[in-house]
């Protein structure tokens, strides 16, 4: 792939001799890796949610340490 469009700003860019590939730039490549971090893409799926019979039994094995070491 000789040449391509930079999925962030839509400039064109290059594949081979890049290293921000897939992107035209480092500032776009930050840019969508914090884009990532800050939660702005999701993926599509059901939402997840915590098992709290395992949490509680973590909490009590937790409380259960903490008493045999006093």
């Amino acid at each position: 792939m000789a040449g391509m469009t930079c999925p962030l700003c839509h400039q064109p860019s290059t594949w081979k001799g890049n290293p921000w590939r897939p992107f035209c730039s480092e500032r776009c490549q930050v840019t969508d890796l914090g884009t990532w971090a800050a939660e702005h893409y999701r993926i599509p799926g059901p939402t997840l949610t915590m098992d709290t019979s395992l949490s509680d039994s973590l909490e009590r094995d937790d409380d259960t340490e903490e008493q045999q070491n006093h």
